[in-house]
């Protein structure tokens, strides 16, 4: 597969009839749904679940979500997505990327991203990094840059 970036963690996907809309195309609600599975899967497989965000009062949350859906996807077909790591000031900011590739012809059918504010879940407010997150997000993000889209 031509992925944007290396090394990404990555979950396949199948369209079924629950995520089909009016149209016949999986609905963009399902796209952002499968966004969310494969972050926290992520976060997890770097050690941070959500029972280590409520025990360091500490969240990763989005600021901000973008997705381009470039082409449609139909009940059955199968799909991989992958999420990365990107960016980060180090102190409270992250980016994680998304990209969704259908396997049959391996042609990329979304790509999104988020931008994360880490946030002490006790109040709401922007707090500086755990050293917990820093040991396991900072580690992971990537180095390459993306090709132009």
């Amino acid at each position: 597969m031509t992925w944007d970036f290396t090394n990404g963690h990555t979950m396949p996907v199948v369209p079924a009839a629950q995520h089909i809309d009016s149209l016949g195309h999986t609905n963009n609600a399902a796209y952002i749904g499968w966004c969310e599975q494969v972050a926290w899967s992520h976060s997890e497989s770097l050690g941070l679940s959500l029972a280590d965000y409520q025990r360091l009062d500490r969240a990763m949350v989005i600021r901000r979500a973008e997705y381009d859906y470039l082409l449609p996807t139909l009940i059955g077909q199968s799909l991989t997505l992958a999420t990365w790591l990107v960016s980060s000031d180090g102190r409270l900011m992250m980016e994680r990327q998304f990209q969704l590739i259908r396997d049959q012809d391996q042609v990329t059918v979304l790509r999104g991203s988020w931008q994360l504010v880490c946030v002490e879940l006790s109040s709401g407010r922007a707090r500086r990094l755990p050293e917990e997150f820093c040991q396991g997000y900072l580690g992971a993000l990537v180095t390459t840059s993306a090709p132009a889209q």
